[in-house]
């Protein structure tokens, strides 16, 4: 009787197993989102990591490749969700928005696997931006590092995607490392689409004859991708104004910093009359500050197939870019998750259809209520056949770009991701608003400040790393709002400004 009771265990203990595992994937299923037909599941695959900041799939091993800012790669076990330690760069310098950055797995059938990476270094006191092959085995271990590119870095502005394309050539997106000749100087690597060999040379068919430029007029790119024909597409982080989405094309002019987004001021398009630019095919002001882009091109999600999937860090969310049948213009937009991760470093889309995006909550400029005990997060979307969480749906940012023109709402759309919602700002990268002897003085001395911008970076006898760009573009009363509303919150006190103050300083 015993040994019949033991041969039914051993028949059932397989089952069992089975359901304990399917109960913890159900678990891990923090929300459904319902499309117009298909239902998707989002899940926490990987939690607690320190910033990821680019993701890449292994199809060897079935796992997912990620950076971490201050220079390690873990790789995330899709299957047993096991997170391990692959290697951890010495040469990395972190600081801020500095650090490792972009990656690109290359694993061509039956050759050599190549990691290319994007990260800053220091020496002395000049910062570089490098772009690195490593060699990599199909047991996932990394050897034979080889510096393919230095260029010119900065304490920001430093790009830093990587892609392999279908041409089989690398993409590197550098930063204008806060120059204002960089990217518009086609001698420069700053602030320009490379390409390159495999091995880091120059493809002899390359559109400027021995040069790695391949398009230029760039500021700072945080997005990469490339569609099943090559076509090749980025996402830019615009000053105060219009963040961008480009098609790249080969010896294209892209503007910056004389053209920021779409040619529309009478001196933009004087230049452009003088000189052809290409404008983006997307912008967005108010400004979302778009990171990592991937292009969905499979047929699992039917709604998505032939979209770019856009990771944002100001508007926290990610957004669906409908491209049109030849995938030269953006016809749809939809967003998803604004304002419930946080920030959005990162997007991936396996063959399967599955998407994968990380959030970057314990970067430098944290928002509000972030970070989760649980951050950084690596998530999972895939498609289900029922809803099994709270659910969600894409919302279209008509309304969210289109707000109430009241002090506070300017304030949230163009000064809340620098200066916090508080006022008090960002230690030793954003100055304080709260009780400032700038908003509580003269109108005028501010005014200049948001009319002009400002490159001093010493305030009040304390350093910030960041500089304020201008907000000329905004209307008068935009500006009267926005200014008023700042000097009478945050514990501020300050006399209202009016027309006339602006006025005589335009």
């Amino acid at each position: 009787m015993k040994k019949q009771t033991y041969i039914w265990l051993a028949l059932l203990m397989p089952l069992l197993s089975s359901c304990v595992a399917k109960t913890e994937t159900e678990s891990a299923v923090i929300n459904s989102i319902q499309l117009e037909h298909s239902v998707l599941s989002l899940s926490k695959e990987a939690t607690k990591l320190h910033v990821p900041w680019d993701l890449q799939y292994d199809k060897v091993n079935d796992a997912i490749l990620f950076s971490e800012i201050s220079g390690s790669i873990r790789k995330l076990d899709i299957k047993t969700k096991t997170v391990t330690l692959i290697d951890s760069l010495a040469d990395v310098y972190h600081q801020r928005t500095l650090g490792l950055l972009g990656m690109a797995l290359y694993q061509p059938e039956g050759q050599q696997a190549y990691l290319y990476l994007s990260y800053t270094s220091k020496k002395d006191s000049s910062i570089f931006s490098n772009l690195y092959r490593y060699e990599y085995s199909p047991e996932g271990k990394l050897a034979h590092p080889k510096l393919l590119l230095q260029i010119p870095g900065n304490t920001g502005h430093n790009g830093s995607r990587v892609i392999v394309s279908t041409d089989k050539k690398v993409y590197w997106a550098t930063g204008d490392a806060a120059s204002d000749t960089f990217a518009q100087d086609s001698s420069a690597l700053n602030g320009k689409i490379l390409r390159l060999n495999l091995d880091g040379s120059i493809p002899k068919d390359n559109p400027i004859a021995n040069s790695y430029v391949y398009a230029w007029g760039f500021r700072n790119m945080q997005g990469l991708t490339h569609d099943a024909k090559g076509m090749i597409y980025t996402s830019e982080h615009g000053d105060a104004i219009e963040d961008e989405i480009n098609l790249i094309r080969p010896l294209k002019n892209y503007g910056w910093p004389q053209i920021e987004g779409m040619i529309d001021t009478d001196k933009e398009k004087a230049i452009a009359k003088r000189s052809p630019r290409q404008e983006p095919i997307k912008s967005w002001t108010p400004v979302v500050a778009p990171s990592g882009l991937a292009y969905y091109g499979s047929g699992v999600i039917p709604e998505w197939k032939h979209s770019l999937l856009l990771a944002t860090l100001k508007n926290q969310s990610l957004r669906i870019l409908k491209l049109s049948a030849n995938g030269q213009q953006i016809v749809d937009e939809k967003v998803l998750f604004k304002d419930q991760l946080g920030r959005l470093r990162s997007v991936l889309t396996l063959p399967n259809g599955d998407i994968y995006f990380c959030s970057s909550n314990r970067d430098w400029n944290p928002q509000k209520g972030f970070p989760k005990p649980d951050d950084d997060v690596i998530y999972r979307l895939r498609i289900t056949d029922k809803a099994s969480a709270p659910i969600i749906k894409p919302t279209t940012p008509k309304a969210m770009n289109n707000p109430a023109k009241t002090g506070q709402t300017l304030y949230e759309a163009y000064c809340a991701s620098c200066h916090k919602a508080d006022g008090k700002g960002l230690n030793n990268t954003f100055p304080p608003l709260a009780n400032s002897t700038l908003v509580n003085g003269n109108p005028k001395d501010l005014l200049r400040v948001v009319l002009h911008g400002l490159k001093d970076k010493h305030i009040g006898g304390a350093k910030y790393e960041s500089t304020m760009p201008s907000f000329s573009f905004l209307k008068d009363e935009d500006i009267v709002e926005i200014t008023n509303y700042i000097r009478t919150h945050f514990g501020n006190s300050a006399s209202t400004i009016n027309q006339q103050h602006l006025t005589s300083l335009r």
